[in-house]
């Protein structure tokens, strides 16, 4: 006896609700700003299957990435510690 074969589109409305909430990779990569270079590092792996083809992607999201984090550290910085009241 095999397997009954799998049926995508049958899918229940707990399983599409599931698929519909927000990742949240894509979520905290929004806050960057680097959206647009993580879909260019995405579209090219999807393409080239291959992230060796893909460095100046790979390379222009890690700039933009460092680029924040530099941002987000000045930021902290000019808030100086917080105090406890």
């Amino acid at each position: 006896m095999s397997a009954p074969a799998p049926q995508p589109h049958n899918r229940s409305r707990k399983q599409l609700e599931e698929e519909d909430e927000a990742d949240p990779v894509d979520e905290m990569i929004s806050r960057t700003g680097c959206t647009s270079f993580h879909y260019a590092v995405q579209e090219c792996m999807a393409e080239h299957q291959d992230w060796r083809r893909c460095q100046d992607q790979v390379q222009d999201f890690r700039n933009c990435m460092q680029d924040y984090q530099k941002r987000r550290m000045e930021e902290l910085k000019r808030k100086g510690p917080q105090t406890a009241s």
